[in-house]
């Protein structure tokens, strides 16, 4: 509620009025999700550097394309819990996709990995899960480039719609995903 609090003032800031806000509310999603690209233009790798807050696409070591991103509102540091808002560290792998998730597409990053569920169980907590590479979050689309001005999101990976919609397209179920410090 706190975020959704945040989007609020952000639209305020802008000056859409209640009417326009309510009509933007209303266009949920951009319909279906893009298919995927030729095999020979998909990544085989993507490297998260937190600190510059960049998401880098791979293929055969080469980058093909990099994205401004948003992450956990407490970005520092590899997730220990649910609830940290923190965005993991690791070597992780992209295992599904959603199209009607409540942020424009998903991607679901492999967290947790076995060693990150035997850490948290070892401290009495849960390890937290659901961490995705995602658009905006549904009806905020609007918003595009701003959302890489704040960390908002409860430990995901966040960019703009059209980029995520460029990421779905290239990048298949079982890329790897190296998220670092």
């Amino acid at each position: 509620m706190k975020r959704l609090l945040k989007f609020g003032a952000v639209i305020l800031a802008l000056g859409i009025g209640t009417v326009g806000y309510a009509q933007i509310m209303l266009r949920v999603g951009s319909g279906t999700p893009p298919d995927m690209a030729p095999a020979d233009q998909q990544a085989d790798a993507i490297f998260v550097d937190k600190s510059d807050r960049r998401l880098t696409l791979l293929r055969n070591g080469e980058t093909i394309r990099t994205y401004q991103i948003s992450m956990g509102a407490s970005p520092e540091g590899h997730k220990t819990q649910e609830g940290d808002e923190r965005t993991p560290t690791g070597a992780y792998e992209i295992d599904w996709r959603n199209g009607n998730s409540i942020a424009h597409l998903s991607l679901h990053i492999s967290y947790p990995n076995a060693e990150d569920t035997a850490q948290a169980q070892a401290r009495g907590v849960s390890p937290g899960g659901n961490i995705m590479i995602h658009g905006i979050l549904n009806g905020w689309g609007f918003l595009g480039p701003l959302q890489g001005y704040w960390d908002w999101t409860n430990g995901c990976i966040a960019v703009t719609n059209a980029e995520m919609r460029e990421i779905w397209s290239l990048v298949p179920d079982g890329t790897t995903i190296t998220i670092e410090e």
